[in-house]
C-alpha cells in the first residue's frame, strides 16, 4: 500500500465526505482488520476504473454487519464469521449474501520492544491474564508468571464490536466475548499500537498488518499453544503449514446479493477475487491458494449464497479446512 495503515485508517471516513454526487459508489464497512486489503484493492480498483469510487469505514466486525443487514452497504469486512443473531437480522430484513473467504491473518499478541523478560507466553498465561476473573486482581507481571516481574501490566485489545474480539476471547479464554472489561479497547488498532509502543509494561493484540509495519516500534511475541509444544511466531509460513494455533484465522468480505446487480458492485467483487491475492500479500496478509478465490466466484455465478460456518466461530481452522468447506458448499 502506498499509505500507512494509520494515514489511510484516518481517511476512510473523510472519503465519503468528498465524493461528487453523481459518483457510482461501492459501499464497504466492517473489520479494521480486514480493512487493510479491502483498502488496498479499493485504490486499485479506482486507478483502473475511472468514475467509479469505493468508499471503506472501519465500524468492527460486528458494527458492520449491522449497517450490511440495514442494507446500508454492499460489502462488509469480516475477521469472523457472521454469528447467528446477525444472520437473523439479515433474514429479517431480506439481505442475502455471499460469503467470500480473501486471507488468513495471523492474529499477534505484541509487546514493547524495550520488554527484556518476554519473548513468549503460553495459551495458559493469555488466559489467566485476559479471563474475566483477572478484571482488578492480576494487575501485575509476576501474578501470571512468578519468573516475570514484580511491574504494572497494562492491557491493550480489541473493542468488543470487534470480530478479533470476538476471536481472541474463544481461542485463548475459550468463550467468545469472555473478557475482563478494565483494558484499553479500540476498534482502531492503530490506538492499540500506540498504546503498546509508549509503554514497557504493555501487552495487546490484533491482527498481524498492524505489527508488520509496526516492527520497529513493537515485539511480537511467541505463542505456546499446549504444554510441550514449541513455541511458534506468526508468520505466512506458520500460518500455512498450520502451526501457528490458536491465533490464525481466515478473514471475508460479505456480498449483498442484490448489490450484485449493480454494474459497479459486480465489476469490485471480480477485480477483488482477481486481484486480491497479490495485494492481500503486500499488506502482509497470507493470501489464499488460486482456487479459493475462484471458487468464490463460482459461488456468485451459480448463487450459492450463505455461510459454511453456521453461524459460529470456529478456532483452529486451517487454510486447507477451509478450502474443503468452501468447496463442498
Amino acid at each position: 500500500m502506498q499509505n500507512s495503515l494509520k494515514h489511510t485508517f484516518a481517511l476512510a471516513a473523510l472519503a465519503v465526505a468528498v465524493l461528487p454526487a453523481a459518483a457510482q459508489v461501492v459501499k464497504v464497512d466492517g473489520s479494521s482488520t480486514v480493512y487493510p486489503v479491502t483498502e488496498a484493492v479499493a485504490e486499485e480498483f479506482q486507478k483502473a476504473n475511472k468514475g467509479l469510487k469505493v468508499t471503506v469505514g472501519v465500524s468492527g466486525t460486528g458494527g458492520g454487519f449491522k449497517k450490511f443487514c440495514r442494507t446500508e452497504t454492499d460489502v462488509s469486512n469480516a475477521s469472523r464469521p457472521i454469528s447467528k443473531s446477525e444472520m437473523e437480522d439479515c433474514k429479517k430484513a431480506g439481505v442475502e449474501y455471499f460469503e467470500l473467504p480473501v486471507a488468513f491473518d495471523a492474529l499477534t499478541v505484541v509487546i514493547n520492544p524495550k520488554n527484556a523478560w518476554l519473548r513468549q507466553a503460553t495459551v495458559a498465561e493469555l488466559k489467566k491474564l485476559w479471563e474475566p476473573a483477572a478484571q482488578g486482581k492480576v494487575t501485575r507481571w509476576n501474578q501470571v508468571n512468578p519468573a516475570w516481574p514484580d511491574q504494572p501490566v497494562k492491557l491493550f485489545g480489541a473493542g468488543s464490536d470487534s470480530g478479533t474480539f470476538d476471536y481472541f476471547t474463544e481461542a485463548i479464554v475459550g468463550k467468545a466475548k469472555s473478557s475482563r472489561g478494565d483494558y484499553t479497547a479500540s476498534e482502531d488498532d492503530n490506538v492499540l499500537v500506540q498504546g503498546v509502543a509508549g509503554d514497557v509494561n504493555a501487552i495487546g493484540y490484533f491482527g498481524y498488518a498492524y505489527y508488520a509495519e509496526n516492527q520497529q516500534r513493537l515485539k511480537a511475541l511467541s505463542i505456546v499453544e499446549k504444554d510441550g509444544k514449541p513455541a511458534v511466531s506468526p508468520s505466512e509460513a506458520s500460518v500455512l503449514n498450520g502451526s501457528y494455533q490458536p491465533l490464525s484465522r481466515p478473514v471475508f468480505i460479505y456480498v449483498n446479493a442484490k448489490s450484485l446487480a449493480r454494474p459497479e458492485v459486480k465489476k469490485f467483487v471480480d477485480f477483488y477475487m482477481a486481484n486480491g491475492a497479490k495485494l492481500a500479500k503486500e499488506v502482509k496478509y497470507v493470501p489464499l491458494p488460486a482456487d479459493a478465490y475462484k471458487v468464490g466466484l463460482e459461488h456468485i455465478a451459480k448463487g450459492k449464497k450463505g455461510t459454511v460456518f453456521g453461524g459460529k466461530n470456529e478456532v483452529g481452522i486451517t487454510i486447507n479446512d477451509l478450502l474443503k468447506r468452501e468447496a463442498s458448499m
